[in-house]
């Protein structure tokens, strides 16, 4: 909760600073709903003139409406062992439960209606979107406190595989919900019926990437663990090593691509860098190109 309120506290300032028109822009409303009716102007719609009060007033008079802004958030949360990795400080779980916290509470300021989904190699957990400062807080404080999955131990082999799910989710959110999915993505194939996923949902992906993952550390041989494995292996900075490296991020790069073909659907940032400038860059880009 601490962690939320100082994430919250700068979310506010910058929603209310530079920030507004770029969420708006990026999650839009279902449609438009009545507000007003005002005075017609040269240049107005005139199909939006309304007869009756016109004809009451002797004077042109127009329907004003304003962009329903109500919008269901979701966040899909993929919870793998390979998220527990991390070669600094900070994990690459901490970054991304960080930017899912900033996503939610991003919602709550808005007014959008927020829930979530925790998927694990063990099963998964979903809270209904909920709406308001405190439900959204402890659904926030929910997700954050969820505990990781186990890793291995060492001689056996821990799946990495998510139980997401899909199908209910289809079923239980509304038409035009904004859904976040935040995980490791590596490169395998689009879950079943995606397709017809993006087509109901406005679809974003966020990645946390390890600095290890841009580029191996060269010149020098250290053990690393590997949290799927469930062993220390040695990293020496050779050739083949390097070259499989490089293998494995083109390959894992095209599988993330082609999830979400659209850049502005997709965020990916590193566990050294701000998490918060990197969803304000996010929104703006998506501003930019609306």
């Amino acid at each position: 909760m601490a962690l939320l309120r100082r994430l919250e506290w700068r979310v506010r300032h910058a929603v209310e600073t530079v920030l507004s028109g770029e969420y708006r822009s990026a999650f839009r409303g279902r449609g438009m709903e009545f507000d007003q009716v005002v005075k017609y102007e040269f240049g107005d719609d005139v199909r939006d003139i309304d007869w009756n009060v016109t004809a009451r007033l002797g004077d042109p008079y127009r329907k004003k409406f304003i962009e329903e802004r109500e919008v269901s958030l979701l966040i899909v949360f993929e919870d793998s062992p390979s998220l527990q990795f991390g070669s600094a400080a900070l994990s690459k779980r901490e970054a991304l439960l960080e930017l899912a916290g900033l996503v939610m509470l991003l919602g709550a300021v808005n007014r959008d209606r927020v829930g979530f989904v925790h998927a694990t190699p063990d099963g998964n957990l979903f809270r209904q979107p909920v709406r308001g400062r405190g439900p959204i807080l402890h659904a926030a404080a929910t997700l954050l406190g969820q505990p990781a999955p186990g890793l291995s131990t060492s001689g056996s082999t821990r799946s990495a595989s998510t139980n997401i799910p899909w199908r209910l989710l289809y079923r239980a959110m509304p038409k035009h919900t904004i859904l976040v999915w935040l995980g490791d993505f590596p490169a395998r194939p689009a879950p079943d019926g995606w397709a017809m996923l993006q087509r109901r949902y406005n679809t974003m992906g966020f990645r946390v990437d390890d600095p290890w993952e841009r580029a191996l550390p060269a010149g020098e041989t250290f053990a690393a663990y590997d949290p799927l494995a469930g062993r220390l292996v040695t990293l020496d900075g050779s050739a083949a090593q390097q070259t499989a490296h490089a293998q494995w991020r083109a390959t894992r790069e095209a599988a993330w691509s082609a999830l979400f073909p659209d850049r502005r659907s997709r965020l990916v940032v590193t566990t050294g860098e701000d998490r918060f400038d990197a969803l304000v860059r996010f929104f703006r880009a998506r501003m930019t190109a609306r």
